[in-house]
């Protein structure tokens, strides 16, 4: 009898289970169903400097599901005119700098519902080669997006080429400028670190970072070692002011970035004239890998390439010490013109 009982027992408990099992599955594929069905998300948010047209933000499972098949290329044309989808120029550019946070920032940036990134560097108005084919080959090299949303595209050798900024202004002389910046002499060593890894791939030797940013012969900073130009964020961006107005340049700070990523999203969301989406749940902190990842919704995550985050090679300190003292000048001439201040020694 007894034997009886526990096996009836063990029968009920697996039903139950079974039905639990079952209506959480329904569950999930019902919340799905609800987002292809429900594409559009209103929204009071308004984008553009005269606020006239309203942004019809789409959910973010159907979005990315949908504009991922359009991407690889699954699409034919009557699907990509039945969803209003089109090829975009962009509305923002992330212009730079290297190793200042380029890829981490698109990326968070495409959390928001009303964003859409173009996945690779496009080096379109950097390279002659690129630039020659013309803006319709620019334009092919872009997401399919909805009509309201923002294409951001980002190539961080855009802030130092001499010829970009008149380039980007032919094309859009009201664009969104966005830059990147960290403490100039940890981007210097994080820009050395880069190159360097990819020599060891090749088991190829290099010089340590001292020689290349210490002119032997006269012991002062080379400023002919590209990793140390590219920190004197000034200089550049004065050649960019030729063209733009310092209105149209956003300052994110890329240390801040790493440690608070959220605030400064904010900051982007208001300089593109966003409505706020972008919240704590979208970021999560991973104590594995060191940094934040993004979480766009109950079954989508994503972390940023493994090699983002490397270990830099010990500097002699001296260096680091004439390399601060050096970007010093230009570092306060940069607060200056941008009007953000950054705790940079």
């Amino acid at each position: 009898m007894l034997f009886k009982q526990q096996a009836l027992l063990r029968q009920k408990l697996f039903v139950l289970g079974s039905l639990a099992i079952g209506s959480l599955l329904y569950l999930v594929a019902r919340v799905g169903s609800l987002d292809r069905l429900q594409p559009l998300c209103p929204i009071d948010g308004r984008f553009g400097p005269h606020g006239q047209d309203e942004i019809p933000l789409r959910a973010l499972q159907f979005k990315r599901g949908l504009l991922h098949e359009f991407r690889k290329g699954n699409a034919t044309k009557e699907q990509i005119q039945l969803h209003n989808l089109v090829q975009q120029l962009p509305k923002a550019i992330i212009i730079g700098v290297r190793k200042g946070g380029t890829r981490a920032l698109l990326e968070m940036l495409n959390l928001h519902p009303a964003v859409v990134k173009a996945s690779q560097e496009i080096h379109f108005f950097d390279n002659d080669e690129n630039y020659a084919k013309g803006i319709e080959w620019y334009r092919k090299k872009m997401p399919f997006s909805y009509p309201h949303q923002i294409t951001i595209e980002k190539s961080p050798a855009y802030f130092i080429t001499e010829e970009v900024p008149e380039r980007i202004y032919k094309m859009n002389s009201s664009i969104k400028l966005l830059i990147i910046v960290r403490e100039p002499t940890t981007r210097a060593i994080s820009d050395y670190t880069q190159v360097l890894e990819g020599k060891e791939r090749k088991n190829k030797t290099y010089y340590k970072f001292e020689k290349l940013a210490i002119d032997p012969n006269t012991c002062e900073v080379n400023t002919k070692y590209k990793a140390v130009r590219t920190s004197i964020y000034t200089k550049h961006l004065e050649r960019w002011l030729k063209y733009f107005p310092i209105e149209q340049f956003h300052i994110v700070d890329g240390d801040r970035l790493i440690t608070e990523p959220l605030p400064e999203l904010q900051l982007v969301e208001k300089f593109l004239n966003l409505p706020p989406r972008i919240s704590q749940y979208n970021l999560y902190f991973n104590a594995t890998r060191g940094f934040y990842c993004l979480r766009f919704n109950i079954v989508f995550n994503k972390c940023l390439a493994g090699s983002k985050g490397r270990i830099h090679p010990e500097v002699d300190t001296s260096v680091i010490t004439k390399l601060r003292k050096f970007f010093h000048p230009f570092n306060q001439k940069f607060y200056q013109i941008t009007g953000r201040t950054f705790n940079w020694p």
